[in-house]
């Protein structure tokens, strides 16, 4: 081998280990060798990690494993560690015995000091793998209740990820720290280390306010951080910044950490007084090499050889073939040796030999620090100086060890510092399972494979072990001796100095450590030392040291501090046992959620109650926006109200027992009548004070005087509380001054309150008494018997006696009819049964009048109508009063009729029957004119509400007498004969299959028995029928399930594929294994929600799918159902996010209650396992961390979005929705940054998010670009029903199909809030118009901006931003060749463009799919949309090819009275018969009165359409109306006939 030049190693080490600046980037002249690395490093310069930091142990005995890999040995391969701590550790009484060699504490623990220096093991490895002690039951320390369960965890340690693969290359352990005797417990195991250590001044390490210690460790990247198993306390606070890692674990391993921190600064200083011009880096690493060639001298040729009594062999020089690296079982023999001689407590004293005591509060006082009690103690208050240190180490110099035996003191075999939520652990059992988890060989292939003769039984191991102790162990170990550990064979050979094997593995160690260290002190060939300066460090002993820090007299201290012979000064008081010491301080276990499960379910409970606060947000929100429009409404009725109010007289109605008061307001009319408004100043009755009406008037005599009874007969009476008798009494005198002096009309009497309302008939009487005068009413004439009638009271015969005597008011009448009491109508049929005229109904005028309506004739009622109108009573119905007949039956739908229509009709009708020559008509001559009508007449009924228990709805006539439906010829149809047309109706069916109008009155059966008849040609079993069904369904929404399976399915892979990897595949993190559940539902569910929030925006590029609808993708992809797609898809988003929430709310439970060891292998990222023990709370999880705080966050914006988008909300105020939507520019920044904190995983939403927004981002922009273009409106139209109608330019690019839809912003109401409407202009048009009905705040000040101005001058409207077109399903009313139009309300919108559409297209000669287009317009009252009927009639103009037919359904005329409907049916049929055209609505389209049935005319239509399998439904309006519409198809649909596809839209 070549000779080494120096300064060649000194030029290749300054490469390999860069240049050393110190820190503020100053210059340092170059240092004449080469210095050492910190992290061990290029020692030897072949193999350059041999001894780094993080290196593996190397094994000298092969490894034994379970598997031959990494699986340790266990239960029941091996005994139980505790059983074998119990039975070879254990003092047994034995404890208390000094040292065989007088071996010193002080050697004892510069033994720890050393170990720290060279190995660290303890570090818990990643992914977490438990080797853990079960304690056997009733055990006295750890499990005293004898629970049977207390298992003592242990976390196997960090391993080196390259080995573990096979059984050639088995775990191996790594070593945390350098392995080199290199003073990394003092300058730490890396660069970074060191530099926190250093002061950079001086060359001196930093020290604290007390520059003999050092800075307290504030970095949990550095120091272990244990808490104090005695007291509980943690934190960095009273931790010193070492080298070493667990240098603070004692106070005697912290003293000698503290020693060596000392002398290294002191070095410095006196370096810096010897050479002044060096700078802070020289004077650093010339004391560290001065201190680590001290150290090195010290460990190696002092303590060694006191440890072993044995020499090391000469040091021959540097080896660079030699491997120094650190083994498992040398950590085993080391340790293990040197825990049999800790004692159980330590002495101090000072220069005098005085043995300081120590006293507790509570406890007598103790001659020594009791070990066990002062593990990681925090600011130590017997060491708070430089004296204190000194004493202690000059303590731990006289004090002699314990026996170098078997036997560990409890304070380390019960009372070690416990792992996790457990305090205490065993030592001995804890470095039995460290052994195995280093797979350490049996004690006798260690012995086999160093070369030592193996014991050939159980008693040759030891002769000095008591036998009792061998028979336990053996017993144990099944007799089996090849089963025995290394740790415990070495530990019953020690007595007095390390048995064979320890001391050869140990010895070994240390010399291959000298011999293969490149930076040994002792080679000259590393520029380091000269010979002169080697030979004085030999010299230098840790008297020295300890002599040289603490300036005491050297005499104090004998020559040798890690022996104490007779003779040293200062000999300890005692050796020491337990008795003599303060008690440990017990086991505790740690609940890590103590304190916390109230926070934490405050914390779920306000989460879930985001939606709540949400809602009632947004309740506030709608009711102000209510409020709103209410006011805008009411604008005009103020000064109305205001009038009411000042002619008014305030009181309180006493209403009855257990009821309410409410405020009325009491108005007195010239005409001698009272009426009673409530607070809203509405009618709610009349009071007639005229003759020959007598009323009593009682007032109260007590109780304030207050309290007045108007007393009316055959009434309800009237209760008012006053405010204050003055107002009562004013109102008396009121009272008294409208009626006639003089008149008995006006009794006045006093009584006292309680009898008072005791006398009262309040109106809940009154409409017990007129339930049972309509029940006995009813009885009679239907001849229904007495229980039929329903049940009575007990005291029935006195209240049916009262109640036929009783009689009913003009108002009490009109209530029972449903119709208001000044009703011409009720003018002249109350006049009719009045016969007595005394302004009331008896039960005998009421039950004549019914019984003509129930049992009579057409003539009888004929007759009876044309009584009713005689209003002169001459036997005649003149031209007048026949015009008044036909006045109160158009009162039912609020005077639709002008008079001049009204006129017309009755001429029509005196023509029509030959009578235009007649001014009066007798009874003959009138029913004459109802000649045609007798069907109706006979079927008509008196509709009277309150039979009782239903009993009046037996006398309403069916809604399928007055409704029509298409039908076929009677010869063709399938229908029953009784649902033939009439021969007269029939003429004006038309021909070749279609009619010319759909709908003419027939008599039908019920529903049901119409729907079985149809059903009689399909009838089958019910699993066939079922089938059936199901087929149609399918066959009708094969592309919605077809999209909607394809987009299931992907979140489901999306889902399955997270929680298997997670679950089974994912690399080992630990995470799947702390929360199993949480983590597979929370991980699966995040992929799936990425996946629908990203993919969730291409339902809303209106743009893009108003531009596919027209490819060929239509026919595969249902884009009208985007908006309905749109909420599903956000509906199971919401139900996924809050699963995800849920296995979040599990995962934050389980993680506040995991150690922080496995948090740091779950999280590795954000927790370092500085030893602390305790998880972060869970509010930390919740709001001190990035997901957790965006997920709160988004749980509420979700809530906030969610709710303001339902229906109700959406319907009350959508400027609400309209806002909170646009959250979602928030909730996708929340997303993105709640998944790139990679707590988990890698950020992954992006992978979904990224297309879906580039596509929405560019669909945006096309409406961008459209929106900021201002259009001009051309004309504004203010039209009945609160319609505005606005045209408007249309600009040149914009092409449209009629039924499409647009967005509009009025630059003055703002130009962020845009609202769809459809357009009713038609494609060929050259402007735009809107018809927008004011139904919310906007609409409502949107038509008072473009109402017409004051004073005719010229108007000037806003403009518009537009935004559109957008494609829905109306649009595709021509690609079916029958379409069926349903529009309700303002819903009739999108059909005015496509009937305007259809006719202009049938003109121009276009040639179409589509051959018949029904309409229906469902309305309260044609009146509401007169602006529909002009287009209506339009179309009828110029429909020549009878391609549309309009029906009209007046729902307004409800059935009131039965009577009168049936009359405005007879009106209306002879209208349209006589001028072809509706009574109502001027057109020739049929008017109907009542609501369409959607189910009946689909059937119909399928006879009259045989030919046609597919059928187009088009609605649009109430979501009431469109879901039966839906519902009708639906059932329809469910037979095998033609299909009707549904298109709606709701508003």
């Amino acid at each position: 081998m070549l000779p080494t030049n120096p300064k060649t190693l000194v030029l290749l080490g300054a490469l390999l280990t860069g240049p050393l600046s110190p820190v503020g980037g100053q210059d340092a002249p170059p240092l004449p060798w080469e210095v050492q690395r910190y992290d061990g490093w290029f020692n030897n310069l072949k193999y350059h990690q041999r001894g780094a930091a993080g290196s593996r142990l190397r094994r000298l005995v092969p490894a034994n494993y379970a598997d031959g890999v990494y699986q340790a040995l266990e239960e029941p391969l091996l005994p139980n560690p505790r059983r074998l701590s119990d039975a070879v550790a254990k003092a047994n009484g034995t404890s208390g015995q000094a040292s065989v060699h007088n071996r010193t504490v002080l050697g004892v623990f510069f033994g720890y000091h050393v170990l720290s220096d060279l190995v660290s093991v303890e570090t818990p490895g990643c992914p977490a793998e438990f080797l853990n002690i079960y304690i056997p039951r009733g055990d006295p320390v750890f499990d005293p209740d004898g629970r049977g369960n207390v298992v003592l965890p242990f976390q196997r340690s960090r391993w080196d990820p390259t080995t573990g693969q096979s059984p050639s290359n088995p775990r191996d352990l790594s070593n945390q720290v350098t392995g080199w005797l290199d003073g990394s417990a003092i300058y730490g195991s890396s660069h970074s280390w060191s530099d926190t250590l250093r002061s950079f001044s001086g060359g001196q390490l930093a020290s604290g306010p007390d520059p003999n210690f050092p800075r307290n460790s504030q970095n949990s990247l550095l120091m272990w951080m244990a808490p104090d198993p005695a007291t509980g306390q943690g934190g960095p606070q009273g931790l010193y910044a070492f080298g070493a890692q667990r240098g603070n674990r004692e106070p005697f391993l912290q003293a000698l950490g503290l020693l060596w921190f000392r002398y290294h600064n002191l070095c410095a200083r006196k370096l810096e007084q010897e050479h002044p011009d060096w700078g802070d880096e020289e004077l650093f690493q010339h004391a560290r090499k001065r201190v680590i060639a001290t150290y090195q001298n010290i460990a190696l040729y002092q303590w060694l050889p006191s440890f072993l009594q044995k020499t090391p062999p000469e040091y021959s020089g540097y080896r660079p073939f030699m491997d120094p690296s650190i083994s498992p079982e040398f950590v085993v023999a080391a340790e293990q040796f040197l825990s049999t001689m800790v004692p159980p407590g330590v002495y101090m004293r000072n220069s005098t030999c005085y043995f300081r005591t120590f006293q507790k509060e509570g406890s007598v006082s103790s001659p020594a620090l009791r070990v066990c009690n002062s593990y990681w103690m925090r600011e130590n208050p017997n060491l708070k100086t430089a004296g204190d240190v000194d004493q202690l180490l000059l303590g731990m110099a006289s004090q002699i060890s314990e026996l170098e035996d078997r036997i560990v003191i409890e304070d380390l075999r019960d009372y070690w510092p416990g792992p996790e939520r457990f305090s205490r652990t065993d030592y001995v059992a804890s470095s039995i399972q460290r052994g195995r988890d280093m797979g350490l060989p049996s004690y006798s292939q260690a012995l086999l494979a160093l070369g030592l003769e193996p014991p050939k039984n159980w008693s040759a191991i030891n002769p000095k072990v008591e036998p009792q102790v061998l028979e336990a162990t053996a017993a144990l170990y099944n007799q089996d001796l090849s089963k025995l550990e290394l740790l415990l064979g070495g530990l019953l050979e020690s007595y007095g100095d390390p048995g064979p094997l320890f001391s050869s593995i140990i010895l070994d160690q240390f010399v291959r450590l000298r011999d293969g260290d490149r930076y040994w002190f002792e080679n000259t060939r590393n520029g380091l030392f000269s010979k002169e300066e080697i030979a004085e460090i030999r010299n230098t002993t840790l008297r020295d040291v300890l002599v040289a820090v603490s300036n005491v007299d050297p005499s104090i201290l004998q020559p040798n501090v890690f022996f104490w012979q007779e003779g040293a000064p200062c000999p300890q008081p005692q050796q020491l046992t337990t008795e003599v010491l303060p008690a440990c301080v017990p086991v505790t276990v740690i609940d890590y959620f103590e304190g916390s499960g109230a926070g934490y379910g405050v914390t779920l409970v306000a989460v879930c109650c985001f939606p709540l606060v949400s809602l009632i947000v947004a309740g506030v929100v709608a009711q102000f926006r209510n409020r709103e429009r209410k006011m805008l409404l009411k604008k005009g009725k103020e000064s109305l109200k205001k009038q009411t109010a000042s002619d008014g007289v305030p009181a309180m109605e006493w209403p009855g027992p257990k009821e309410k008061n409410y405020p009325v307001t009491l108005q007195l009319l010239p005409d001698r009548s009272l009426q009673v408004l409530d607070k809203w100043f509405t009618l709610i009755r009349t009071i007639q004070l005229r003759p020959p009406q007598q009323v009593n008037l009682i007032l109260s005599s007590n109780r304030g005087r207050r309290t007045l009874l108007l007393k009316v007969p055959k009434e309800y009476d009237l209760v008012l509380m006053f405010n204050s008798e003055e107002d009562r009494g004013s109102f008396v005198r009121l009272l008294q001054d409208l009626c006639i002096c003089g008149t008995p009309g006006l009794r006045i009497a006093e009584m006292g309150e309680k009898e008072l309302l005791r006398k009262a008939v309040t109106k809940q009487q009154r409409a017990g008494i007129l339930e049972i005068f309509f029940r006995q009413l009813f009885a009679q004439v239907l001849d229904i018997n007495q229980a039929d009638a329903g049940t009575l009271p007990l005291d029935s015969s006195q209240q049916v006696r009262e109640a036929l005597t009783c009689e009913l008011s003009r108002a009490e009448f009109a209530d029972s009819l449903g119709l208001k009491p000044k009703d011409m109508f009720v003018e002249s049929m109350f006049s009719l049964a009045d016969k007595d005229g005394n302004g009331y109904i008896s039960f005998r005028e009421f039950l004549d009048i019914l019984v003509v309506f129930m049992k009579g004739s057409p003539e009888d009622k004929s007759r009876l109508m044309f009584t009713m109108y005689d209003l002169d009573g001459n036997g005649f119905l003149s031209k007048d009063e026949f015009f008044t007949m036909m006045r109160s039956f158009i009162e039912i739908s609020n005077n639709c009729l002008s008079k001049d229509q009204l006129t017309e009709v009755v001429e029509s009708m005196f023509r029509e029957s030959g009578f235009q020559d007649k001014e009066e008509l007798t009874w003959e001559d009138f029913h004459f004119m109802l000649r045609d009508y007798d069907r109706d007449l006979r079927f008509t009924k008196l509709c009277v509400k309150g039979g009782a228990g239903g009993t009046g709805d037996i006398f309403k006539q069916s809604g399928a007498s007055r409704v029509s439906f298409i039908t076929r010829t009677p010869g063709n149809s399938s229908c029953p004969p009784e649902m033939a047309v009439p021969d007269m109706e029939t003429s004006e069916l038309g021909s070749a299959g279609l009619r010319k109008r759909f709908g003419k009155r027939v008599m039908v059966p019920s529903p049901r028995l119409y729907t079985e008849a149809l059903q009689e040609k399909t009838q089958r079993g019910f699993l066939a029928q079922k089938f059936k069904q199901f087929n149609r369904f399918v066959e009708n929404y094969r592309r919605h399930i077809v999209c909607v399976t394809i987009f299931s399915a992907i979140c489901i892979g999306l889902f399955a594929d997270r929680a298997y990897y997670y679950g089974f595949a994912s690399p080992p993190t630990d995470i799947e294994e702390t929360t199993y559940v949480g983590i597979i539902l929370s991980r699966g569910t995040a992929a799936s929600v990425s996946f629908m929030f990203s993919y969730i925006l291409l339902t809303m590029c209106r743009n893009l799918i108003t531009f596919l609808r027209e490819t060929f993708l239509n026919r595969y992809i249902p884009f009208d159902a985007a908006v309905d797609f749109h909420r599903w898809i956000a509906m199971a988003a919401v139900v996924l996010a809050v699963l995800h929430s849920l296995g979040h709310a599990v995962n934050v439970y389980i993680f506040s209650v995991s150690p922080l060891s496995l948090m740091a292998c779950v999280f590795p990222k954000v927790f370092v396992n500085d030893g602390s023990k305790l998880p972060p709370k869970y509010y930390w999880w919740f709001f001190e961390t990035v997901p957790g705080m965006t997920g709160v966050l988004l749980l509420l914006v979700l809530a906030i979005m969610y709710v303001f988008a339902s229906h109700h909300f959406r319907r009350h105020s959508f400027r609400g929705f309209w806002m909170t939507h646009h959250l979602y520019v928030v909730l996708y920044a929340l997303l993105i940054i709640h998944g790139s904190y990679a707590l988990i995983q890698l950020p992954s939403f992006h992978i979904y998010f990224l297309v879906p927004a580039i596509i929405y981002l560019g669909d945006k922009l096309v409406s961008l670009s459209r929106k900021k273009v201002e259009i001009s409106v051309v004309k504004a139209e203010l039209l009945p029903s609160g319609v505005t109608h606005l045209q408007f330019q249309r600009p040149k690019t914009f092409e449209y199909k009629s039924g499409q839809w647009v967005r509009i912003a009025c630059l003055s109401l703002g130009t962020n809030e845009y609202h769809p409407f459809t357009l009713t202009s038609a494609p060929h048009e050259d402007t735009l118009s809107l018809h927008i009905r004011a139904v919310g705040p906007w609409t409502t000040r949107l038509r008072e901006i473009y109402s017409p101005p004051e004073g005719g001058t010229c108007a000037r409207y806003p403009k518009l931003y537009l935004d559109g077109p957008f494609g829905e399903g109306h649009q595709e009313w021509h690609k079916f060749e029958v379409s069926v139009l349903v529009g309700g309300g303002i819903g009739v919108t999108p059909f005015a463009s496509i009937l305007k559409d259809l006719v202009f297209k049938s003109s121009m000669g276009n040639q179409m799919l589509c051959k018949k287009i029904y309409f229906i317009w469902v309305t309260r009252t044609q009146r509401q949309f007169e602006w529909l009927a002009d287009i209506i009639r339009e179309v009828e103009e110029n429909d020549h090819q009878d391609l549309v037919s309009v029906h009209i359904y007046i729902t307004q005329l409800a059935e009131k009275f039965d009577l009168r409907t049936t009359m405005l049916y007879i009106c209306e049929r002879h209208f349209q018969k006589v001028l072809n055209r509706s009574l109502f609505t001027g057109l020739r389209s049929v008017t109907h009165f009542g609501r369409p049935p959607f189910e009946l005319f689909f059937n119909s239509l399928q006879e009259v359409h045989p030919q046609v399998r597919k059928i187009g439904v088009f609605s649009c309006g109430p979501p009431g109306m469109t879901k039966n519409v839906e519902k009708s198809c639906q059932l329809i649909n469910r037979q095998d006939r033609a299909h009707f596809v549904h298109h709606y839209e709701n508003f």
